[in-house]
């Protein structure tokens, strides 16, 4: 497969949804060690949401299935989730306006900027013990496999190694941002909730990939 298409990312978002919900216990366990203990809760909140309006972006272009996600998610999400994730979608969404189908460049394109919005509202960097520890390991790895030309399928499986390895490497960071970093050194041996979550994300978009092929 060469492109993923409208379809395929409405595929996705369900699949998002089934996700949250599965492992939303989990991720409030993980968020109990260092956070407020809703990180779960809030994803599924938000994704049922989210499926709730699959239907109606039927025919839409993916920019625009991307925005009204995000701005669902804003919504309906409560903590910091909602606006991190609401303009993670919606920036992708600004990134991709008008795209019926996307190419590795147009992926790679969307989750930068996506990565670009969570940053500029959280200011977090890479080893602060966040989500972003997985979206810029993902974003160096599509960006290396755009240049060596690489097939969705082994861009996508890279992209998944470079999401787990980001994941792990949070376990032993101290906590620089939101409610974790008040913990200071204790916040050391715990796997941060929202890596995991984007880290999900992102292993539910290879499924996507590979189904399709």
């Amino acid at each position: 497969m060469n492109v993923i298409s409208q379809v395929q990312i409405n595929d996705w978002l369900k699949e998002i949804a089934v996700v949250m919900s599965k492992d939303k216990d989990y991720l409030s366990q993980l968020d109990a060690a260092i956070g407020d203990a809703d990180h779960g809760v809030n994803m599924d909140r938000g994704f049922q949401k989210v499926l709730g309006k699959l239907e109606s972006f039927n025919g839409q272009d993916i920019g625009a299935i991307f925005k009204n996600t995000g701005m669902t998610l804003i919504s309906s999400v409560g903590g910091a989730s909602g606006p991190l994730y609401g303009k993670f979608f919606m920036q992708m969404g600004m990134a991709l306006k008008g795209k019926m189908e996307l190419n590795l460049e147009d992926l790679k394109e969307g989750i930068s900027k996506g990565l670009d919005g969570v940053k500029g509202i959280g200011k977090a960097s890479l080893g602060d013990k966040t989500m972003v520890d997985v979206w810029i390991p993902v974003v160096e790895s599509l960006n290396e496999s755009v240049n060596e030309q690489e097939t969705l399928e082994i861009a996508a499986a890279k992209m998944v190694e470079a999401a787990e390895t980001g994941l792990k490497s949070t376990i032993n960071m101290i906590a620089r941002k939101g409610r974790a970093s008040y913990l200071g050194e204790r916040s050391i041996g715990h796997q941060d909730p929202g890596a995991t979550s984007s880290c999900s994300i992102v292993k539910v978009l290879q499924g996507i990939i590979v189904e399709n092929k």
